[in-house]
């Protein structure tokens, strides 16, 4: 769906009717993608929440870049196209699932 301006991969309101804590009539943010004036972002929601999971990215990030990560707590930001590990990204897509993501989300960011 179109989220926040951005292509994003949510759990939907069927699935996790609760919704998003910030605007409980949408749906739970996971994953997303923009394409900002200087960057490609890629947004995961897990990262932020998941030390085990972002220790895991950073390892691998390693092995497939020559560069540190430019990163803020949740985003990934690619300067140039060429930069995009796509298989490292595929895995980290595959890495959690929506209810793994549920479950993280409700213990983290619920009240």
């Amino acid at each position: 769906m179109m989220s926040y301006g951005m292509v994003g991969y949510c759990v939907p309101l069927k699935t996790y009717p609760a919704g998003y804590h910030c605007a409980p009539n949408q749906a739970l943010p996971f994953i997303s993608i923009a394409s900002q004036k200087n960057f490609v972002a890629l947004y995961h929601m897990g990262l932020y929440a998941d030390a085990a999971l972002m220790d895991w990215f950073l390892s691998e990030y390693a092995l497939h870049s020559k560069s540190k990560p430019d990163m803020g707590k949740s985003c990934i930001r690619f300067k140039k196209p060429e930069m995009i590990p796509f298989d490292l990204i595929g895995k980290l897509a595959g890495k959690m699932t929506p209810k793994q993501w549920i479950t993280l989300y409700e213990s983290v960011f619920k009240r």
